[in-house]
């Protein structure tokens, strides 16, 4: 072990920071090992979605968007940060490895990205009618770039077109019902450190389809009052040019930069993955893009003053001691 060890208060800062990213139905599926001033993160196979997310992309974006939380972390401590993806034939749960290193002039991005991360939550709520600006999309379009991914505002032919799909993923999920129940396994009741409590699913939608993703699936959820929203959605298609596991890894710390962005911009964000689950479909979604690629995400922005946090693991829980070959 490096003898020249980050203090255990500076990796409860650090890896608290990691866990308020977001991951599918909240199962924040990562571990973490610290070794000096190195942190290694892993995928935890035992919170996987083999229903819903049977290749674990879902699970390596999230992992993803948990490293950049750790960089904009460090940078408010005082830290430069440099990473590497790490798939390893060896290790494949290995998926990223940060180093850090202390410095008088850390990444202001990241620094200033940092204050956002306690702020930032999926909203599954209804949007105000405010138009985005174009001044905010180019500014969300510019931090998947600075990642090496691209954000694509769908037109209104392309909005139709995603919600349109919707349909086609609800005929398909009928019967199924492996997809039921690991759905109700980790969504609704009361919930204190992982999953979606009922508390924040937020109203259903009046009418069909609805920009926001319905995961109720308890009685108690599907009964829950209903209400308008938005007929035309602002969506945009995260995607990159390879699909690689280390580029799903990518596509999660893009993810993270444009969501901290957002809310740092005054903006609440959530998902409306349901056609990505399917490879066919997955692919038309990338075709309303009209441009190559493959799509990861799908992100619906608007204005929204509701709060609702989903809950999250302690720390003691993720990380994880190095164990050292002799």
């Amino acid at each position: 072990m490096n003898d020249d060890q980050l203090s255990m208060e500076e990796i409860d800062v650090l890896l608290k920071a990691a866990v308020a990213a977001p991951s599918m139905h909240n199962t924040q599926p990562w571990r973490f090992e610290v070794n000096g001033h190195v942190i290694d993160v892993f995928l935890d196979g035992s919170r996987s979605l083999p229903a819903e997310d049977p290749t674990g992309r879902a699970m390596r974006i999230a992992a993803g968007a948990a490293t950049f939380n750790l960089r904009c972390a460090a940078a408010s401590m005082g830290y430069s940060s440099w990473f590497g993806l790490a798939p390893d034939r060896y290790d494949p749960d290995l998926v990223a490895r940060i180093v850090l290193a202390p410095t008088d002039d850390p990444d202001k991005d990241l620094l200033g990205l940092s204050t956002q991360i306690p702020r930032r939550h999926t909203s599954r709520e209804p949007l105000r009618p405010v138009q985005l600006t174009s001044e905010d999309q180019v500014s969300l379009s510019r931090a998947a770039m600075a990642e090496g991914a691209e954000l694509s505002w769908l037109p209104a032919p392309g909005i139709k077109a995603v919600l349109d799909l919707l349909l086609d993923t609800d005929l398909r999920e009928i019967g199924d019902w492996h997809r039921r129940a690991e759905r109700a396994h980790w969504v609704g009741g009361d919930r204190t450190t992982d999953g979606v409590p009922s508390s924040v699913l937020g109203p259903r939608s009046s009418s069909y389809p609805s920009p926001v993703r319905d995961l109720g699936t308890r009685p108690a959820d599907q009964t829950r009052p209903s209400t308008s929203f938005e007929t035309e959605p602002a969506l945009a298609v995260l995607s990159t040019g390879g699909d690689t596991r280390a580029d799903q890894v990518a596509a999660g710390i893009a993810l993270e930069r444009v969501l901290l962005t957002a809310t740092r911009d005054g903006l609440k964000a959530s998902f409306l993955n349901q056609p990505l689950e399917f490879d066919d479909l997955r692919r038309t979604v990338q075709q309303t893009t009209g441009k190559p690629g493959f799509a990861q995400m799908v992100i619906r922005f608007g204005h929204s003053t509701v709060t609702a946090t989903t809950p999250r693991r302690p720390v003691e829980a993720v990380v994880h001691p190095r164990t050292e070959e002799l």
